[in-house]
């Protein structure tokens, strides 16, 4: 990855971040800014080795429900298949707007996460997310319409390349 210098509105949030000393005293150095009409969801996938192993999202615009996913394993016979999600969720988290999540640890390194493409998310009291205590709006029976979502995936990146070393070849 080549460093980029961020606008100034989006340094801020970056700075805000990096002030929690989430990622080992080192500051955040990546943002990933995503989009999400209602409707659209991102397969349940896991990061990767490249980035320090927590991530932190805030949520901008409308809600969204998180799905985290224990991995299937590789069927015994085929050793190069990779571990596949189940088709149900372990368990979501609900993401109010302007809300920060932060992964790490096994919810990190262990779990897959995803967003199912819905318009209405339906929360019941069997339903209701682990956080519902914290999120004024995870009621039971409450029908959560999706609107537009803005995200801000912001970690760090242990490695990136320097302009100038690519530059000078």
């Amino acid at each position: 990855m080549v460093p980029e210098r961020l606008p100034p509105w989006l340094q801020r949030y970056v700075d805000k971040v990096s002030d929690l000393s989430l990622f080992g005293g080192l500051p955040a150095n990546h943002v990933l800014v995503n989009q999400y009409l209602p409707g659209e969801g991102i397969m349940p996938h896991e990061d990767g080795p490249l980035y320090y192993p927590t991530v932190s999202t805030i949520s901008l615009g409308s809600h969204t429900m998180l799905d985290l996913y224990e991995p299937r394993q590789p069927e015994d016979d085929d050793p190069t298949e990779q571990p596949r999600p189940p088709p149900r969720p372990a368990t979501s988290l609900l993401l109010e707007p302007r809300s920060l999540l932060v992964l790490r640890g096994t919810a990190y390194t262990r779990f897959l996460h995803g967003i199912a493409a819905a318009r209405i998310d339906a929360l019941d009291a069997v339903s209701l997310p682990p956080n519902a205590a914290a999120c004024p709006s995870a009621q039971p029976g409450a029908r959560l319409v999706r609107g537009t979502r803005i995200s801000l995936t912001i970690r760090r990146v242990p490695r990136v390349l320097r302009a100038s070393l690519l530059l000078s070849k």
